[in-house]
């Protein structure tokens, strides 16, 4: 906020210069950003953190100014804008409330207030208004639109003023915009109102963006007579949210967003009125104040302990000193038992618990004033823990395995890889068909990835939320997903094969991926209608469902821009990580060569491999170091609906070694086990 160094003098008697004032605010948190000269006059620049509505004011700036530095002392003007620059009839509608009637009717405006002015004096504001005006960056426009400007500028308090005779009634109602309703702002822009957008309206229809811009319709005019002058409180998300979705933004927008005092209503009403009888003698003004206060809040005292300050500080501040320098900041402090109870006041809503507090104090005292002392008490180590460390070791492990990770934004378009089960849920103002929903799955983010980088040769991951709509209410989950397609290995002067990646190929990784995890999966036939009808399984552990890996369907492959034999995964994420797990089990390293038994059997194709792989774990026992199917047959000399597998068995036993006979037996007793499968040696 820029402000000419000036008006801070208004409000404060102090010996310290421009660029001392700067130093000061920004050790008290409101950063200098610059000291400028405009016009002769040195200008500040002050960054105001969105917390701090109050700061965004010269007379908020001034009340730091005057708690920091004690040698500082009130001006006049800063006692009367303390006393809200009262007027006698402050509490009074008298004739005001003849002229206009006001409503509210919504939550999202706590207080409304007006006052009314008739047959004003047109013409330009005082040289010395235009002046400060312009070197705060704003452009001077006419006498009542300046006058609400400086006040603004002053105080903090956003005005508006309308011509009181284009309105209808003459009314204002504050309410929430109605299907098909539309307003043409200052700006000569027409914007299509919508449900939820808080209007100020007259009796028929908007007449303004409440805390944003008013509208062309009601605007004062070098032809206009009678004013009535807005001042209003309104709540910072409904004034960000019409704002954002009207795409606007003003000077009051950005202090109605970030807080404005709701006591200080009146307070500008009454010191616009002053600056306008210094021009026109008070000939204007009409009695009385329509002042409408709903929302008003009772602020709930904060207990702050000496014991509390002096942890967090690092210091010892004593409680007479805290006292002072939050009744300095203009809070209420009385003691009980040995504390202060502190109650906030009205324009610092960012005041909720004890610790800030503290941080008022540690602001006032001084924060070079702390000390640099080591940490003390215990430090355990940082990092992940329970699931979140569970879903590093995933990562770091596809990592491990070649994968490339892959990050993408959570709002997605419309994709032929959605989950097809899912509702989508979406921002109700996208800000492109791009961005217009929340994904429902993983699986576009990874295909959008790959087709950015040819989608061949490619073997990617990528683990997030997805989001989707569920009976009960929305549901958001962490997922995992995989693509994989073309070699698996760079090419090498050795071999020229680098092996292509197909089905069995992802299954293996996902596959060693569970043995890392401890886990069993348990693969079966899948029915996803984006994957290949019968090039996909479904991925089971224990009786639940956690995933699904296949082929691309070829037509939702060609929608995607993907190549047609690309391979696919998606698993819920938290259930991997969550499951139940086998712990690892340990046993020396034997010192024995291993032995090797082939078996070769006929056996049904509807019986799934991972049964037979099951029973040839059971029956070899803790002699079986590993398995594999190194060979498929099926054709001439097999019957329909059989084929021939070909496993292979590694044996090996601690501190001996296997005999041919003791390798045949165990070979033997894998053979009758698949028996009962229905299985044949051949």
């Amino acid at each position: 906020m820029k402000f000419p160094f000036a008006m801070l003098r208004d409000f404060v008697d102090t010996r310290l210069s421009p660029q001392e004032v700067g130093d000061l605010l920004t050790m008290a948190g409101f950063e200098l950003e610059g000291v400028e000269d405009v016009e002769g006059d040195v200008v500040l620049d002050i960054k105001v953190t969105p917390n701090r509505g109050d700061g965004l004011s010269v007379f908020g700036l001034s009340r730091e100014v005057l708690a920091k530095d004690s040698e500082a002392r009130p001006t006049e003007l800063y006692r009367r804008a303390c006393g809200r620059f009262s007027m006698p009839d402050d509490a009074d509608e008298g004739e005001a409330g003849v002229f206009a009637k006001v409503s509210i009717e919504t939550e999202d405006c706590p207080r409304y207030a007006c006052r009314m002015f008739r047959n004003v004096a047109q013409g330009e504001a005082p040289d010395w208004i235009q002046k400060r005006l312009r070197q705060a960056g704003m452009r001077p426009i006419s006498l009542i639109v300046d006058l609400t400007n400086y006040v603004m500028l002053e105080l903090g308090q956003p005005l508006h003023a309308f011509d009181l005779d284009t309105l209808e009634g003459p009314e204002i109602v504050v309410r929430h915009a109605r299907p098909g309703e539309r307003l043409t702002t200052l700006d000569g822009a027409e914007h299509e109102l919508s449900p939820g957008q808080m209007m100020i309206c007259d009796a028929s229809k908007p007449v303004a963006v409440a805390g944003v811009m008013g509208g062309r319709e009601t605007e004062v005019t070098p032809a206009t007579m009678n004013v009535l002058l807005e001042s209003a409180n309104f709540r910072s998300t409904s004034v960000r949210r019409t704002r954002r979705q009207l795409g606007l933004s003003t000077e009051a927008s950005y202090r109605f967003e970030r807080s404005v005092d709701p006591d200080g209503v009146v307070a500008a009403l009454n010191r616009f009125a002053e600056l306008l009888e210094a021009v026109d003698g008070g000939a204007s003004r009409v009695w009385g104040v329509v002042d409408l206060y709903p929302g008003r809040v009772v602020r709930e005292p904060i207990r702050l302990t000496e014991h509390k300050t002096r942890r967090l500080l690092g210091l010892t501040v004593g409680l007479r000193e805290c006292r002072e320098y939050l009744e300095r900041l203009g809070m209420e402090v009385r003691e009980d038992a040995g504390d202060l109870l502190v109650t906030p006041p009205s324009w610092r809503p960012d005041l909720v618990r004890e610790d800030d507090l503290i941080e008022e104090v540690g602001r006032v005292h001084g924060y070079e004033k702390i000390p640099e002392v080591l940490p003390q008490g215990s430090t355990p180590q940082g990092g992940a823990g329970g699931s979140l460390a569970r879903i590093d070791l995933v990562r770091e492990f596809l990592l491990r395995a070649g994968l490339t990770q892959v990050v993408s934004h959570s709002l997605v378009g419309v994709s032929p890889l959605d989950d097809p089960r899912a509702e989508r849920i979406g921002p109700k103002n996208p800000v492109s068909p791009e961005a217009a929903w929340l994904r429902t799955s993983l699986l576009p983010c990874v295909a959008e990835a790959a087709r950015r980088n040819g989608g061949r040769d490619l073997w990617l991951f990528e683990d997030g939320r997805t989001f989707l709509r569920l009976p009960d209410g929305p549901s958001e989950r962490r997922n995992l997903a995989l693509y994989s397609h073309g070699r698996m290995l760079p090419e090498h002067w050795v071999s020229e094969d680098a092996g292509q990646a197909d089905f069995f190929a992802l299954k293996g990784v996902v596959e060693e991926l569970f043995a890392f995890l401890g886990l069993t999966g348990i693969w079966r036939q899948g029915s996803d209608p984006r994957l290949h009808p019968t090039r996909q399984a479904e991925v089971a552990v224990g009786d639940r469902a956690v995933g699904v890996l296949g082929v691309a369907h070829p037509e939702v492959a060609r929608a995607a821009g993907l190549p047609e034999d690309c391979v696919l995964a998606e698993f819920d994420l938290e259930a991997l990580v969550e499951a139940p797990s086998t712990p690892p089990r340990f046993r020396p390293v034997s010192r024995n060569p291993a032995v090797r038994r082939d078996v070769a059997v006929l056996v049904d194709k509807a019986v799934p491999y991972e049964r037979i792989a099951e029973t040839v774990r059971h029956a070899a026992g803790e002699v079986l170091e590993r398995h594999w199917l190194f060979d498929r047959f099926e054709g001439q000399g097999i019957p329909e609906g059989k084929h021939s597998l070909a496993i292979a068995l590694q044996l090996r036993k601690q501190g001996a070694n296997f005999t041919d006979e003791e390798a045949n037996q165990v070979r033997d007793r894998v053979v009758a086990a698949l028996e009962s499968l229905g299985a044949t040696l051949r």
